[in-house]
């Protein structure tokens, strides 16, 4: 890509821009010194990238038919395989279409990147692949991911394994389906709000948000780099815990890491809860559109920890009630000038960045109009904010979240589990297409309030399924201390192995 000097009208409109009045003299005089910093541009535009190579045979797939894919899950089938061994042999795992696979197309739910192809795999890809798994493709996922609901992917709405017309949950909606039904055997989802756990929620499947800085987000679109994590999305508790173990730990590149260690998260499998404090978070059942039916599910789940040996009693964070709100200003701006003006990345941060991506999604600027109402929505209110008051309000609520992240410690002090709905309400039904968009955005956002703050607190977070009802299922969410997913496991497996969650 060629760099050229600004022209005399390109860089009056600059200093317009920065606010700078200019005479023609320092027009000029702007130009040749400007001139001469281009050496370093053309410079490093001429030298090979540093990208890691690319390891195992694939092809670019195919976008299955209706009649394959009933419920709109899947973007893409192919088949990469690993290594002949390892812990992951034999398991098929399908990624959310916001994680990079070379050579296989990918548009992260939106029809402004419809037809990037990645040239890199993403670290976790890189991962599971040398531990034997067999990439069965990518499923969709929201528009850029700023959805709750299935209704926002540019190629239609994704159903409910369990009823058709049904939200699957999201952003990681296609994930949350095909592991449901049994298509492949695990699933990569992502989480800025409650991206993994709220379609687990809705789907009836095991997801868990590890903390943040646990697991690598390389060759993974961003969104914002605080509130960025990615998890996996299983049938059974063994099947997450055993892929956390895969794709787990630094990687050399992600600035998000902050616990190199990998723990043996396996080896709580089989443990009692015998001895472990659960504290009901009291706030989780109190949101506005709470279903008193989900709530009465998930307290009697909470009653069958009890049961198994635990200690469980009730305890208040009163500020939970604002997390989601603290939440706004961080998921907001961040997603708005990371993920949309800083051409999915921005700067500032020691990262791999997928200049392909960069280039290719640059053009959304050209065909805004194609995105989701709700992506719009992200967009037009993060522009006016920062247009107007500046970054200030995104500031503060980062100062304002180690309050929140204080109050849930102080918890934990005494618990070593808090429990609560994963998502206040059962799966909702998918809007119609002639909805108005304010309808269309609460379907998108209604379920989020339980998932949200442990996003901006960094918490490990799972939801597991604890019921049904009307058919539909019901989610149980455990949050543990930073970087004790080996705690989360233990509970989760004992209530798995505890009965029937679709009896319960």
């Amino acid at each position: 890509m060629s760099v050229v000097p600004p022209t005399p009208a390109q860089l009056q409109d600059v200093a317009t821009q920065c606010g700078l009045s200019l005479t023609d003299e320092d027009i000029t005089s702007f130009r040749g010194l400007i001139a001469q910093s281009l050496e370093g541009y053309r410079y490093v535009d001429g030298i090979p990238d540093e990208l890691p190579a690319v390891k195992y045979a694939r092809t670019p797939g195919y976008q299955p038919p209706p009649e394959e894919n009933l419920r709109n899950a899947w973007y893409r089938k192919t088949s990469v395989k690993g290594a002949s061994s390892g812990k992951l042999k034999g398991k098929t795992v399908a990624l959310k279409d916001n994680i990079m696979l070379a050579g296989v197309p990918m548009m992260n739910g939106s029809a402004t990147l419809e037809g990037f192809i990645p040239d890199i795999d993403a670290t976790i890809v890189s991962r599971m692949l040398d531990e034997g798994a067999e990439i069965a493709g990518k499923v969709h996922c929201e528009c850029f991911c700023t959805s709750g609901g299935s209704h926002t992917g540019a190629l239609g709405p994704v159903h409910n394994p369990y009823k058709m017309g049904y939200s699957a949950g999201g952003s990681s909606s296609g994930s949350g389906v095909v592991v449901a039904l049994g298509e492949v055997d695990m699933a990569i989802g992502g989480d800025q709000g409650g991206s993994i756990r709220m379609p687990s929620s809705f789907c009836g499947i095991y997801g868990m948000k590890p903390t943040w800085g646990l697991v690598p987000y390389t060759g993974i679109m961003p969104n914002e780099l605080t509130l960025d994590h990615t998890g996996p999305m299983t049938a059974t508790v063994a099947d997450n815990a055993l892929l956390l173990e895969v794709i787990a730990g630094d990687d050399g590149y992600d600035p998000r890491i902050k616990a190199p260690k990998v723990e043996d998260y396996t080896k709580a499998l089989g443990q009692t809860v015998s001895g472990l404090r659960i504290g009901v978070l009291k706030e989780g059942f109190e949101h506005p559109g709470a279903e008193a039916a989900v709530n009465r599910a998930v307290h009697e789940a909470a009653k069958r920890f009890k049961d198994l040996g635990a200690s469980v009693e009730a305890v208040s964070v009163p500020m939970h009630n604002q997390g989601a709100l603290i939440w706004t200003p961080i998921g907001t701006e961040g997603a708005t000038q990371t993920m949309m003006f800083g051409d999915g990345y921005g700067t500032s941060r020691s990262d791999l960045f997928s200049l392909s991506l960069m280039d290719f999604h640059r053009g959304w600027r050209r065909k805004a109009n194609f995105l989701s109402e709700q992506a719009k929505l992200f967009l037009l209110l993060g522009t006016y904010i920062n247009n107007t008051y500046g970054p200030r309000f995104y500031g503060k609520a980062v100062n304002v979240s180690r309050r929140l992240t204080a109050a849930y410690e102080s918890a934990l002090k005494t618990y070593d589990l808090l429990l609560l709905p994963t998502t206040p309400m059962k799966a909702t039904e998918l809007p119609p297409l002639n909805v108005s968009r304010e309808d269309y955005i609460t379907r998108a956002t209604e379920m989020f309030t339980n998932t949200a703050p442990f996003n901006i607190t960094h918490h490990p977070a799972m939801s597991l399924p604890c019921g049904m009802v009307d058919g539909l299922p019901v989610g149980m969410m455990l949050v543990g201390r930073h970087f004790e997913e080996t705690t989360i496991y233990r509970a989760a497996h004992a209530f798995e192995q505890s009965g029937d969650w679709k009896k319960m």
